[in-house]
């Protein structure tokens, strides 16, 4: 260890820019042996890991790079895999320059921080080739039963936690497959779905039952739910888009980015999509613009460039150092020939006969720092322009839908925001029984915090199943 004086900060190899922007497949490669070692030895193995201290599930980081450079592959993952339920989706996707990385202490010291994160999918990737990953084994049946609602990251988290404790776990769903966002939208060059796939049947093999197609409301609602099972879960994640409000904004031509992504990932799964082939879900061609500067922005502008887009320009009302997206994908999208207009924003949609021609584009400039420190945007008046446009792409974050509505639940009790309400010591809802996790509770974030809410449910379920289950035994 302690080799950071030494070895110098290294990332896998990334394919030159016009090779991946022909396809979705990953854009970087994995560690060999040799370099994941070396790269681990860098670890300084500081007495406080800020590194753990700023990773949402606190994995033992330190300790498993540790092990990868002594060789104890082995080791590193099953010590990985303790405090997380998908590390290798984790080391793909969370982004480490805000969290583990950006607060490894040699990186504060100039050195370039351990690349954690393609050590972490470097470890998980290397046990799935072995076959150390083992199936679920689940503890002797309880006799009581869960129904979890949404199969995204929280959702899986507590499904498969909540099984290996012996429930009897089903998972219901909306989509035809299992994954939430994970699945259907994060491109294929960031986390390629068998990926996801992978763990999705591992879960199915070890009992969970999977009810795909199932909208909660319409199939059943929360109350028959709630009678069909011990305990609710309710891990929905958000996926209301936030609305821009300027003229012509209903015009054919300006589309939601959920619309947008989730139709380019079914077209990867070889799924019919009629939006996509009849082209209004496809930037093939296109001059396409893209409102937004969050992640969600970043893999519809490098989606677009995929899809063959004759421009792909983003907007962003901010500027560079204020953006909420990661940096590295920033990076990866001006590669790939994505032109970033900052300190932008749409003022109106100009159409031909109901079909988008343009957007006007008015300009801003940053004021005073708001409530969490970012500078505020402001309109810069009369410095604006028009710029050709096929195709707008609205990615300005998601809210919550109306639970309580959809699911018929009206005692469903939701906060000014229109996330669920729950006792943040019990995880509980309103409705005694029904538990909640994920965005739906903390509103639109980041994977990682969805698997530690997961994880977290389900550990004070646990505690309620039993109480309950010992409070029956008691009246029998």
């Amino acid at each position: 260890m302690l080799q950071f004086t030494t070895i110098g900060q290294d990332y896998p190899d990334k394919r030159a820019a016009g090779e991946r922007a022909g396809d979705f497949a990953e854009i970087s490669k994995t560690f060999d042996v040799p370099e994941a070692e070396a790269q681990s030895s860098r670890c300084s193995q500081c007495g406080v890991p800020y590194c753990t201290t700023h990773c949402p599930l606190h994995n033992h980081i330190p300790d498993w790079l540790r092990l990868t450079a002594e060789g104890r592959l082995r080791e590193a993952y099953e010590l990985s895999n303790a405090t997380s339920t998908m590390p290798e989706i984790c080391g793909r996707i969370c982004p480490q320059d805000r969290l583990c990385e950006g607060n490894c202490v040699i990186e504060f010291s100039g050195h370039g921080a351990v690349t954690i994160g393609s050590v972490e999918k470097f470890i998980t990737d290397t046990a799935w080739e072995e076959g150390w990953v083992e199936p679920l084994a689940p503890l002797p049946d309880r006799g009581q039963s869960i129904g979890v609602i949404g199969a995204g990251p929280a959702g899986l988290t507590a499904a498969e936690l909540l099984r290996v404790q012996g429930y009897e776990v089903h998972v219901y769903d909306r989509h035809d497959r299992a994954g939430g966002l994970l699945t259907y939208g994060i491109p294929g060059f960031k986390l390629e779905k068998s990926v996801v796939m992978r763990r999705v049947e591992r879960l199915a093999q070890g009992g969970i039952v999977f009810h795909q197609d199932f909208e909660v409301g319409r199939d059943a609602t929360l109350e028959a739910l709630r009678r069909r099972h011990d305990a609710i879960v309710i891990a929905t994640g958000v996926y209301k888009p936030r609305a821009i409000k300027a003229p012509g904004v209903g015009a054919a031509g300006v589309v939601e980015a959920l619309d947008y992504l989730t139709a380019s990932n079914r077209k990867g799964f070889g799924d019919a999509v009629p939006a996509w082939d009849d082209g209004s879900l496809n930037a093939l061609a296109k001059h396409v613009v893209v409102v937004g500067g969050g992640d969600t922005a970043m893999d519809c502008v490098r989606t677009a460039i995929r899809q063959g887009a004759a421009s792909v320009r983003c907007l962003y009302r901010r500027d560079r150092a204020n953006m909420p997206g990661s940096q590295r994908e920033v990076k990866n999208a001006e590669e790939e020939g994505v032109e970033f207009v900052w300190l932008s924003a749409p003022e109106a949609f100009h159409d031909r006969d109901g079909v988008l021609a343009g957007v006007q584009v008015g300009k801003m400039r940053l004021g005073a720092p708001d409530a969490g420190g970012r500078r505020t945007p402001e309109i810069d008046a009369g410095a604006g322009e028009r710029i050709d446009a096929d195709l707008v792409i609205k990615a300005l974050g998601f809210d919550a839908e109306e639970l309580p509505k959809l699911f018929g639940a009206p005692d469903l009790a939701v906060t000014r925001w229109g996330t669920l309400r729950v006792d943040h010591k019990t995880m509980m809802t309103s409705l005694d029984g029904v538990f909640a996790a994920g965005d739906i509770v903390r509103g639109a974030s980041l994977v990682v915090w969805a698997v530690r809410d997961g994880r977290d449910v389900s550990e004070r379920m646990h505690v309620w199943l039993k109480a309950k289950a010992s409070g029956e035994r008691l009246a029998a």
